[in-house]
């Protein structure tokens, strides 16, 4: 059990027959009346979103979850095969356990993090940034750059991400996964 006051961003909890996942909180003091904790929590299975609000203080269960480091081997139908680099134990994750956000970078051979609560995958996390190489942009355009416009690239995951103008196809960029935001060169 933690209280509200423990909150951090990241943090899992039990609450209303879910896991939810804090993605932001906000102690308030008002000049009249008690503290309370605004927050912003999402459900780690369906992604809904929902705003609460938590007396000061009030006690929360946590849910613990065990995070395993495993490496993504192959897609084989409508499953994703990821691999226990200690036990070499293979392990089919759907579509919504890997989240439609994070398939567009997965790639062969990437490292991700399963996380489990009672023994089930519940979700995966991909790493912050990904190093892919552009496979499709339209040709870089003279004249008018000046104020650092962007081209749409297709990346070999078929991602599409903004670029600058002066990438092009081949190069190999880092992006960050969490907004789809070009980063630089790899």
């Amino acid at each position: 059990m933690v209280t509200s006051n423990d909150f951090k961003t990241g943090m899992t909890l039990l609450q209303d027959n879910g896991i939810w996942q804090v993605i932001e909180f906000l102690h308030v003091k008002p000049g009249k009346g008690a503290a309370f904790v605004r927050s912003k929590l999402k459900n780690v299975l369906t992604g809904q979103v929902v705003e609460k609000t938590f007396r000061a203080g009030e006690k929360v269960e946590q849910a613990i979850l065990d995070r395993k480091e495993m490496q993504y081997l192959f897609k084989e139908g409508d499953s994703y095969m990821v691999m226990d680099m200690q036990s070499y134990e293979q392990l089919p994750l759907s579509l919504q356990q890997i989240g439609v956000d994070a398939i567009k970078y997965l790639k062969e051979e990437m490292m991700v993090t399963v996380l489990q609560h009672d023994g089930k995958v519940i979700g995966v996390d991909i790493p912050t940034h990904v190093e892919l190489v552009i496979v499709d942009t339209p040709p870089s355009e003279k004249g008018n750059t000046a104020q650092g416009g962007t081209k749409p690239a297709t990346l070999e995951t078929g991602a599409i991400v903004n670029v600058p103008f002066f990438i092009n196809k081949g190069d190999k960029i880092r992006v960050d996964t969490r907004n789809n935001a070009y980063l630089d060169r790899a």
